[in-house]
């Protein structure tokens, strides 16, 4: 995980000085970004994207950006929640446990869910139930996860710089200039 955090400290301070902020949390997302990579690039699990409904404009965001055409890399496999299961926040209708067990069939239960918004959100209580999940969770901190504020004032330019951060890492781990 060593070669991560150097990585990821060297294209930080690449990429752009209005990045720096990352540079304190670099230990934080290694953790966090190093099982979701593991996981979907080495063991071929797709990440099942889930946001609170303020996130929603992200997900679409993040699904045209990391599978962009034109890249030098295979698409990867981040489906996009909302695109499939209609009642990703029904938490109290039981209808949760119905999507759960579609999610189940159809990717022989292996998938993590990937989690981009409030840690007290309704659509966050499937992540933080699956062990494996990849949280970017707000307001609340979660076990592996990376913790954002829902009031900073630059919430919406950190997500770019993490999503832009991440499709890199993408791009670093599958042409093999970090292993994992």
């Amino acid at each position: 995980m060593e070669q991560l955090v150097n990585w990821t400290l060297e294209t930080i301070r690449a990429d752009s000085p209005m990045m720096s902020w990352l540079e304190e949390r670099r230990f934080d997302w290694a953790t966090a970004v190093h099982s979701a990579l593991k996981h979907l690039i080495v063991g071929g699990v797709p990440l099942i994207l889930v946001t609170d409904r303020d996130r929603e404009w992200f997900a679409k965001y993040l699904i045209t950006t990391l599978n962009q055409s034109g890249k030098k890399r295979p698409f990867v496999a981040v489906f996009n929640a909302n695109d499939f299961a209609p009642c990703v926040d029904c938490a109290d209708s039981g209808e949760t446990q119905l999507v759960q067990n579609m999610l189940s069939i159809a990717f022989n239960n292996r998938y993590i869910y990937w989690y981009i918004g409030r840690g007290g959100d309704a659509r966050a209580q499937a992540p933080k139930k699956r062990r494996e999940s990849f949280m970017w969770a707000m307001d609340e901190e979660v076990q592996d996860g990376f913790f954002l504020r829902s009031s900073d004032r630059l919430l919406d330019v950190k997500l770019m710089h993490l999503a832009r951060l991440f499709d890199k890492t993408i791009d670093a781990v599958m042409f093999g200039e970090v292993n994992l």
